[in-house]
């Protein structure tokens, strides 16, 4: 709680700030002091040791706050399907900072739509011009449409079919 005490009490658009009180805590090192840093700010991840941004919970604790946190993640687990799953359940923007093998694999893509279907816009390219892989990501967001492909988009059966879902 001193943590979110002390960020509260700097002006808010001071980033620096923020910044420093985040160098001190990742200095001290404490995974506890860490994760209370990461549920408020999941870029905080930047100033984790090594071992943290290998660290499941820490790195999912960062995910769910900010999707883009997954970058500052332990390569080792940019590319694990199962961790990269639960971290797109969180924040489906969490895709695009996922081992590429991942983002152009159609299987764990489907997977990855079906939790969160505007993950579809991090997708491989060729993905979004798959029709499955679509229809499972509008099914869970009609929004996600808007992330297929511009083939996908024209053609009218398609969307038709896409919107009926």
């Amino acid at each position: 709680e001193w943590l979110c005490i002390g960020i509260r009490r700097r002006c808010p658009s001071c980033r620096s700030g923020l910044h420093f009180v985040l160098q001190a805590v990742a200095q001290d090192g404490s995974a506890l002091y860490v994760l209370q840093a990461v549920a408020h700010f999941g870029w905080a991840l930047e100033y984790a040791d090594d071992v943290l941004r290998a660290d499941r919970e820490v790195v999912l604790q960062a995910a769910a706050q900010d999707g883009s946190a997954l970058y500052y993640a332990d390569d080792v687990l940019r590319a694990d399907r199962d961790f990269v799953l639960q971290a797109v359940a969180q924040d489906g923007s969490a895709l695009y900072y996922a081992d590429d093998v991942l983002r152009a694999d159609r299987d764990f893509v489907l997977q990855a739509v079906a939790q969160d279907g505007s993950a579809l816009y991090y997708a491989d390219d060729v993905l979004r011009a798959d029709r499955e892989v679509v229809l499972q990501a509008v099914a869970q967001n009609c929004s996600a449409l808007y992330y297929a492909d511009d083939v996908l988009r024209a053609d009218r059966d398609f969307v038709l079919q896409a919107v009926a879902h």
